[in-house]
This record gives C-alpha cells, structure tokens and sequence, in this order.
C-alpha cells in the first residue's frame, strides 16, 4: 500500500475517533441531557409524533435540497432520513410536519407564497411543491372535530383547505390578535408567528412565537392561548409568557418557535429554538424541555426546569447516533448534511470512487454556490484534501451569505485567503494541482493552513475573526456554515472532508 494512502487512512481515523454529533455532556448522568438536541443552525422546528416514532424538521432558507427530516426514538438523538425538498422556490421560511389518514405533509412559505409537499412515506419519495396561491407565512395545519382541514398563518388568519390537502378552498378569516406584550419590554417587534394548533381535553391550544425572532436577548417568546374550538374566539394564558429570555446574562437568548407535542408515554414537551450567548453565529438551534399541565386546564413551564441545565431525559432508552460530519464521498449522492447555496443544480456535481467533483462557477466565494454543511460545535478543525483542474480556484471557506464569507482558497499553483470578501494570493507557486486545507475555529477565531501531504501543515499569516457573522449584523436569519468552493474556469474534486470538535 502506498505511504500516500495509509497517512490519508490514518488521518481519517484520528479524526472519526474523535468526531461525535449531538447532545452535551451533563453533570448529571446518563439519565439527563442538556440542550440543545440539535446544535448549530436548527432554527422552526416543527416535530411530528407517529407511533413511537419522531420526526422533525426546521427552516431550511437558502440552502437546497431543503427540509431535512431527522427521525429519533429518544428525542435526544436524531438521525437523518431525507432531504424533502428539491426544488429551488426561495428561501424557505417555518415549516410545518403532519400527518393525515396514512400521508405525510410539508407546508412552509417561500418567497411570499405558501407550499406543500407530500409523500406516502417519510423517506419518500416527496412530491415536488405545490404553490398554494396564498401570501403569509408559517403556515400551521389543522382539523376540526369533521376532519375537515386548515392551515393557520402568523397575522392570526385561518383558511380551509380542500381534502387533499394541495389548494386553499375559501377566504381567510381573521380570529387572534395575539398577547399584549408589555410596553416597557425590550423587544424587536410584536411580530406573532409560529401557529401550532393541538388538542388536549376539551380545549384546542393555539401556541405562537412573539417579540421578534432576532434583536435584543430579550425579544423571542413562546405565548399560548386556548379555546374550545378550533376557530376561537382564543383566551390567552395567565401563564404567558410561557418560555422568555428574561435577562442577557442567559445561555440561551430570543426563545420562541415553539411547538407543544405528547409523546409516546404521554408526557407533555416543548420543541423550540434559541441563540446561544456567545456563539450568536451558529444560529438558532433546537432546544427541548418538557411542560406541565395545570389544574385549570393551563400548560407551563415547571417551575424546576431552566432551559440551560440537565434536564430528566424523555424515554429510558438511549438512541445511538452514528451520523457525522466526517466524509469520504463515496457512493451515489451527497449526503444529507451538505446544501448549496441558492440553488440545486444536479448536473454541476457527481460523485465516484475519486471523490466529490464540482465544476466550476463564478469568479468569487459569494457567487460561486458554495457546498455547505453545519458545524456543531464551538471550536473544531475541519480539512479537506483537493484537485484543481484547468483554471479553477478551491477553497474551504466559512460562508454566512453572498459578501459575507471568509477562508483559505488554492488555484493550480497558488495558496489565496479570502478575508471578508478580500480575495488575493498570500503564498505563490506552493503547490501543483493537488493540496490539503485546513481550518481551525476556536471560539470565533480561524486560522488557516494547507499541507502538501495531508501531514506537515503549513499556518498562512492570514487569520479573521468571525463572531460578526450572524442576522442582527448582517439579516437573512441564516448562520456561518463551513463551505466548499468551486470557482472559475474547471472543475475541483474534493475527497476526505473532516471534522473534528475541539473540546
């Protein structure tokens, strides 16, 4: 075997030894988690019980093919099934997951217009969107006692739906307005949206997101209100706000998205998401805690459970998770972690036993479509080893939207950084077609190398700061991704990416 190959081997085991995916590690046991159950950019989850089964998915924005589903047995770890969307309507917004009489269900919003997609089963193969011809957005799914089905939006307006599902059948109604936030509050905007609609006793329970999605700590907000009817008239809950960020200081700012779920042991949850303090540009990430029913008919949050501490784990069976970012692109398809940026087009890239091959686009990172995965973690060294062909420029780059984005670029013979947007050669004539490149993150701070042999690294003087990187900065609710890049005149294989969490 030649010495090439067994160092490349190597490599890939220190790193897959090292690489895990999901939940932190608590001081309390095994018996506990804490949060989040879905580290990194996670944001609207919308979670779906079916049986003993669990199955989530989030806002997928600008990244295709969108709306992952994830399925688990624990709500604690999560594995994915498919990429449920794949084709290019927009940046999707809130989604929503159900299931009526055996068929599976995905409304969400889309360049001001509303979606769905279905499919027999939750692997697919789903149906490609169908235009609702309805503004508004996060739509949320409902029947009444006749089985007859709706969809509620953010403004509080509700309108039929016919059987199947595909088409709006009347005009909205308008019924909720809300809950009056206090004035002296410090939020962003009133902003209701979210509507989650589920029945438990006599009462329907209508929860939404409140204050602003983003802006101060302070804004995001979980709000409830019941009625004893689908369509109201709603009475809010003398326990609002049920989960708020009350003070910066907190691990976990601007909480809301919630949606309220039984599960298969009927205990009672919610599913949310939040921004964590100090890593703002990881996005907004899922979080779980579990909820309590009053005596009067009300659901809180128990008065022992905080968001950011071990909290009592849902099931008493551990799921094991094998997924990770880790991969040698080997087989067919990409797998589910990696999304383009702005589009998906099938024949820009394929795979083969050599590696991911993807032609080259544009003379920039920002217009180039970059190939995008989510980072879990704080700090982490990711790398990749890589084939420039023709007069194409690669790069391993962190990537937030089309003029945000920074990182270590290679063409044909020449090492480039790309600070901000400022692309230029820092190091000439070091390579020959063929290079490894690397980035380490601790907390924010990226340092960037490349390596000849995939051993001896080499540290560019190039380094940048990316806390900045995030929505109350830069808008577009999206988050810093790690990304691959293909740009010019030619194609750049990819072989080997690695991840490794740094504790």
């Amino acid at each position: 075997m030649k010495r090439s190959i067994i160092i490349t081997l190597l490599i890939q085991l220190s790193f897959l030894a090292n690489a895990q995916y999901q939940t932190n590690t608590n001081n309390k046991g095994d018996g506990y988690f804490l949060n989040p159950i879905f580290a990194g950019d996670y944001p609207d989850p919308s979670i779906l019980r079916d049986g003993k089964d669990y199955y989530i998915v989030h806002s997928s924005f600008e990244y295709y093919p969108g709306l992952l589903i994830w399925h688990s047995k624990d709500l604690i770890n999560w594995t994915p099934v498919t990429n449920a969307l794949h084709k290019y309507v927009g940046s999707v917004w809130a989604p929503d997951l159900v299931k009526y009489r055996h068929k599976f269900y995905i409304y969400f919003p889309a360049n001001n217009k509303n979606y769905v997609i279905t499919a027999d089963s939750m692997n697919g193969t789903w149906s490609d969107p169908v235009d609702l011809k309805i503004g508004n957005i996060d739509p949320g799914h409902f029947t009444d006692p006749e089985g007859k089905r709706y969809l509620y939006f953010s403004n509080g307006d509700y309108v039929p739906l016919s059987e199947d599902g595909l088409s709006i059948i009347g005009e909205p109604k308008h019924v909720y307005d809300g809950w009056a936030i206090p004035c002296d509050w410090t939020i962003e905007c009133f902003c209701m949206e979210g509507p989650k609609l589920v029945k438990h006793g006599d009462y329907y329970y209508l929860t939404t997101a409140e204050g602003g999605t983003a802006g101060p700590a302070t804004s995001h907000m979980v709000i409830s209100a019941r009625s004893k009817s689908p369509f109201g008239p709603w009475e809010n809950s003398p326990y609002n706000p049920i989960i708020r960020t009350k003070y910066s200081s907190e691990k976990w700012w601007s909480k809301g998205h919630s949606t309220i779920f039984e599960d298969a042991k009927g205990n009672w949850w919610t599913v949310f998401h939040g921004y964590e303090n100090g890593h703002y540009n990881m996005g907004r990430q899922t979080l779980l805690q579990p909820i309590e029913w009053t005596n009067d008919g009300w659901f809180k949050t128990p008065d022992s459970i905080k968001t950011d501490e071990p909290i009592k784990r849902p099931m008493g069976i551990v799921s094991s998770v094998s997924f990770n970012l880790n991969d040698n692109f080997d087989g067919n398809d990409l797998k589910p972690q990696w999304k383009f940026f702005g589009e998906y087009d099938t024949t820009r890239f394929h795979i083969d036993e050599s590696g991911l091959t993807i032609e080259a686009k544009g003379n920039s990172v920002g217009n180039c479509s970059p190939l995008l995965c989510i980072p879990s973690n704080h700090s982490y060294i990711a790398q990749v080893e890589m084939f420039i062909k023709g007069d194409a420029t690669g790069g391993l780059v962190l990537f937030y939207n089309k003029v945000a984005h920074s990182g270590i670029l290679v063409d044909k013979e020449n090492i480039l950084a790309d600070l901000r947007g400022w692309q230029f050669i820092t190091e000439k004539e070091k390579i020959k077609n063929h290079v490894f490149l690397r980035l380490k993150d601790i907390n924010n701070t990226v340092d960037m190398y490349y390596s000849i042999d995939g051993v001896k690294w080499n540290k560019i003087e190039n380094s940048v700061e990316v806390s900045s990187y995030n929505h109350n900065v830069l808008s577009g609710f999206l988050s810093l991704r790690l990304g691959l890049c293909s740009m010019g005149n030619g194609i750049v294989k990819f072989k080997n990416f690695e991840y490794k969490p740094i504790k």
